[in-house]
């Protein structure tokens, strides 16, 4: 009899037990899913499709040479006056005043000289003295035959110059062959630009960018799209901050931009960063792309700092309490 009331008495134990831990798992879960389902929505920043720039760009290279050259051979023992090279002269300056002859500029330019080759005996007692026109610059390059069709005069070209790497100057295309090179497959184009400033000095290598197909397009981030196989997608969100999975058609990108053909209109807000962290129907808390973040008025993870703190307790606290040190009212 002793024996089975031991077993009974285990048995209710064991119950005991295992109810109690189920209770205070029940009532753990329930403790912190209350805490936790008040947990704000995430930041995430977000920006508007906008209209802007996009353009297409054929990429080449070329010399710069000046607009306006004419040369001139001297016999050395024939200048009567030394000779200011790298000087600019206006139209109806003396250039070089020599025994039998003055050579005057035809037009506004720079006095240049060149040697002749050293292999030739004429270098020995003759110059040749180049007045150039550097007020503008040519540069005739050539444009693949895949490019013909877009090749117009007037197309706005963007040049750079390895001596100012961070200046870019503007030209446009000024004319182009008639037909297309059969050694080169190529369209022979000349590119035309003011050089008032004289930067750009004859025969530098110059980098070209002749842009056409410049249109003004619906744009978003690169960082907003989710590429799915041959599909794009971004996140679009309402007006209740409530993200929607949204396909897009694109077109070109250009610095940073996605070029959006359809599925968005002007104006729409949609998730520009850190669309991972996102999830279809999921409501946000909408963080303006350029902004600084800000987080919002919640009590979530924060301390209350309504109550004023209070003053640490002092191991003396008691003798205050007896007003010992404070002298008593006559």
């Amino acid at each position: 009899m002793k024996r089975s009331t031991k077993i009974t008495s285990i048995v209710i134990i064991f119950f005991l037990i295992i109810t109690t831990v189920i209770v205070g798992r029940t009532m753990i879960g329930n403790h912190f899913k209350k805490k936790f389902s008040k947990r704000p929505p995430p930041g995430i920043i977000v920006t508007a499709a906008k209209e802007r720039i996009f353009e297409n760009i054929i990429s080449t290279y070329g010399t710069a040479a000046p607009v306006q050259t004419q040369s001139f051979k001297v016999e050395k023992y024939e200048i009567l006056r030394p000779i200011n090279y790298n000087q600019k002269v206006k139209k109806g300056d003396v250039i070089a005043d020599l025994k039998n002859r003055k050579i005057i500029a035809q037009f506004d330019g720079t006095i240049g000289k060149r040697e002749f080759s050293e292999d030739l005996e004429v270098s020995k007692s003759s110059i040749l003295i180049n007045l150039e026109d550097t007020s503008s610059i040519y540069c005739d390059v050539d444009i693949p035959e895949i490019f013909v069709p877009f090749v117009k005069v007037g197309l706005p070209v963007d040049i750079k110059f390895s001596g100012y790497k961070d200046k870019i100057y503007k030209g446009s295309v000024d004319s182009f062959a008639s037909r297309i090179s059969e050694d080169t497959r190529s369209l022979a184009t000349r590119i035309k630009m003011d050089n008032v400033s004289g930067e750009i000095l004859p025969g530098s290598f110059l980098e070209i960018s002749i842009k056409y197909d410049v249109r003004e397009s619906l744009s978003i981030p690169d960082t907003s799209t989710i590429v799915e196989g041959e599909n794009v997608f971004i996140y679009k969100v309402d007006e209740k901050n409530k993200v929607l999975k949204t396909k897009i058609n694109t077109g070109d990108r250009y610095i940073g931009f996605v070029e959006v053909l359809n599925g968005l209109n002007s104006g729409d807000k949609i998730v520009a960063e850190g669309t991972k962290k996102v999830r279809p129907n999921l409501t946000i808390r909408p963080i303006e792309k350029g902004s600084k973040k800000k987080q919002a008025n919640s009590s979530w993870g924060k301390k209350d700092k309504s109550k004023k703190e209070e003053p640490k307790k002092s191991k003396l606290d008691w003798l205050k309490k007896l007003n010992i040190f404070k002298k008593s009212e006559s």
